[in-house]
């Protein structure tokens, strides 16, 4: 497939970001001409570099060369060089999802959507394709274990891509298959309102191809009620609470030593579906993998085959290691119903020992709205220890700190952290045989478990 006109000599601002390296590798992949810059190197750029990607270090107006587009995030602010160089030089600007949706031209085009769980789910369903041999292209927020990558350029003529609805950019999608995971308030920095939150997924699945399926988690009541306002596609649920003649219904969650399977009963017939990762939150995602599938054509025993062959995605419950007979893992939980559902699965993975979150609040704004319900989430930990707010792309905000979360934690013992450099040794005087420590958040926390691991190892002389 060749590469879109308009993305023939395609510049990148931000190239190291998950979504803008995922469309480099694509047009790499695709035979285009691809530049790109980066406020510091990434690991990433060694493997577009030997693609033939042309990447700077550092952000100027004279690293524009003659692109047919400048590709850009919303994260990019209108002050950039290059995107004010681009805009003089009358350069066409796109957006992440423009250029994405470019690429999605002429394939059938599947999106996962939610405010939770889309980028297991969209992985899943990637995976599992993979094991049905449709090598499909993929978009994804994360990297997977298998792979080790966040895109691909495939020949089956399937693309899945991962449709976040941060910014509202999802809406530049048509797909033929859409799946809502859930709706709950989040992003609210940029939507302003919970109503307006929801409002941007009803938007969403009225883009939804003539004729193709929506399936919703049926346990989620505002994923459930875009179900009930739709014309012209289909609609299939999936979760306990569903009752429709053609609706997955979870008879049982199982754990397992590595995972869990979910019973469900689909079309008059029950099902056992394997998840590779634990907690009843991703027996629910893999359901929801399993139905995009079997819309798209892959058969349902090899789908059931590639979910448990599912390897996870880096920092969704990542093993980081083991240090004598204590454990580290490293999650991008970032939301409170995120931060409970993989609580309650390390609950279960850490067996008799007990549970250490490391974590660190990401956005000002989220942690400002949802200080309270963190705190609830985080007290199904034994030990907890918050650090400070990793502000990402917003400005600090008078007293909004990490200590709005830990002075309302209910757990046996809680400790505030500003002081990001003695996180780890704070972190592994709590650690005792058996204890599994989890570092979670979206921001730079994910640097600490390594480290942790260094110094419980030096402790004991390993």
């Amino acid at each position: 497939m060749s590469v879109p006109q308009q993305l023939e000599r395609a510049h990148l601002i931000g190239i190291g970001g998950a979504g803008m390296s995922g469309i480099a590798r694509i047009l790499l992949a695709r035979g285009g001409q691809v530049s790109g810059s980066d406020a510091k190197d990434s690991r990433a750029f060694l493997t577009l570099r030997a693609q033939g990607a042309r990447i700077e270090i550092g952000q100027r107006g004279e690293n524009l060369a003659d692109p047919t587009a400048v590709v850009v995030s919303t994260a990019i602010k209108d002050t950039n060089p290059e995107l004010s160089a681009a805009r003089e030089r009358g350069i066409p600007v796109l957006h992440r999802a423009q250029a994405l949706a470019l690429l999605m031209e002429g394939h059938r085009v599947a999106c996962i959507a939610g405010t939770h769980g889309k980028t297991s789910t969209t992985s899943m369903l990637t995976v599992a394709l993979q094991h049905c041999r449709l090598d499909p292209s993929f978009a994804i927020g994360g990297d997977l274990n298998e792979s080790g990558a966040n895109a691909h350029h495939g020949e089956g003529g399937i693309f899945v891509a991962e449709a976040d609805e941060s910014d509202g950019s999802f809406l530049t999608y048509s797909p033929s298959v859409a799946v809502v995971t859930n709706v709950e308030p989040d992003h609210l920095d940029h939507h302003g309102t919970p109503e307006a939150y929801a409002a941007v997924f009803t938007e969403f699945v009225r883009r939804i191809r003539p004729g193709g399926l929506l399936i919703v988690c049926g346990d989620d009541a505002a994923a459930n009620a875009l179900a009930d306002d739709v014309e012209g596609i289909r609609v299939q649920r999936y979760g306990r609470t569903v009752t429709g003649d053609h609706d997955a219904r979870v008879l049982a969650y199982h754990p397992t030593e590595t995972g869990g399977a979910v019973r469900i009963s689909l079309d008059g017939e029950e099902l056992t579906v394997p998840v590779a990762v634990p907690g009843e939150h991703m027996g629910l995602n893999a359901v929801a993998a399993l139905l995009a599938g079997l819309e798209l054509g892959a058969p349902a025993d090899g789908l059931a085959e590639g979910l448990a062959a599912f390897g996870g995605v880096r920092r969704r419950f990542e093993f980081k290691g083991r240090a004598g007979d204590a454990r580290v893992y490293d999650d991008y939980a970032h939301h409170p119903t995120e931060v409970a559902a993989q609580l309650r699965a390390v609950r279960h993975a850490a067996g008799n020992g007990r549970v250490i979150v490391v974590f660190q609040p990401h956005l000002y704004s989220r942690t400002k709205a949802f200080s309270a319900e963190f705190a609830q989430a985080l007290s199904l930990a034994d030990e907890v220890v918050v650090l400070d707010v990793y502000g990402a792309r917003e400005e600090p905000e008078p007293g909004v700190t990490g200590a709005l979360i830990a002075e309302r934690i209910d757990a046996a013992g809680v400790h505030y952290e500003p002081a990001f450099d003695r996180v780890v040794p704070l972190a592994a005087d709590l650690v005792k045989p058996g204890d599994l420590l989890v570092t979670m958040g979206a921001g730079d926390v994910t640097q600490l478990g390594p480290e942790i691991l260094a110094e419980l190892d030096r402790r004991t002389g390993a």
